[in-house]
């Protein structure tokens, strides 16, 4: 996809990964919309719109004008929804910053990443499918690994978080906008410094 030069009228794409409607609220997969969530709350966001296959609303960041995207999509097809709001504001791929769950990582641990593959997460997957680039910035927020391997991955991750595992990844919220601001101030060297633990 060929990008123009940016629009005034946003700086930065941040997405939030998960699956829309009551019945996924809560589960593993939904990481990045909780933390996109607190994010709008922080950022003292407006009520989001319907627009580009999700719910949409603009912040202003220290100065920057910021799209908030959460895409009602399901995940696998992510990339739609995140895709069409790049073209539609001319925002680059590499100002593209995605929150996502990880599988990889116990709840509580974050890893910032300014690019590279997939790593097995289908909406990271149509993600780069769709911008036609691995050259945007991933927030994965673990979530825990299956408790064994003949676990099912889709079960896993179609779960709950609860009790313990869930304090520890509500306890890194602050630290996940903290690193996303610093990304949005052109320090991701830092936040990556910071926060990667």
């Amino acid at each position: 996809m060929f990008f123009k030069k940016q629009s005034a009228g946003a700086e930065w794409l941040v997405a939030g990964l998960g699956n829309p409607g009551k019945k996924y609220e809560g589960t593993r997969h939904n990481a990045g919309f909780d933390a996109l969530d607190f994010l709008a709350r922080r950022w003292n966001a407006p009520t989001p719109r319907v627009k580009f296959e999700g719910l949409c609303c603009q912040a202003a960041v220290n100065g920057h004008k910021v799209v908030l995207l959460k895409p009602q999509t399901f995940m696998n097809l992510s990339g739609r929804s995140i895709a069409a709001a790049a073209a539609f504001y001319k925002i680059d791929p590499a100002r593209v910053v995605v929150l996502c769950d990880d599988v990889t990582q116990s709840p509580g641990r974050v890893r910032i990443r300014p690019s590279g593959s997939a790593g097995g997460h289908n909406g990271l997957k149509d993600i780069i499918a769709r911008l036609d680039s691995q050259d945007f910035v991933r927030v994965r927020l673990g979530v825990g690994e299956k408790p064994n391997p003949e676990y099912d991955l889709a079960d896993w991750v179609l779960g709950r978080l609860s009790g313990a595992d869930r304090k520890a990844f509500e306890s890194r919220l602050e630290d996940v906008a903290q690193a996303v601001e610093l990304i949005l101030d052109g320090k991701l060297p830092e936040a990556q410094n910071r926060y990667n633990r």
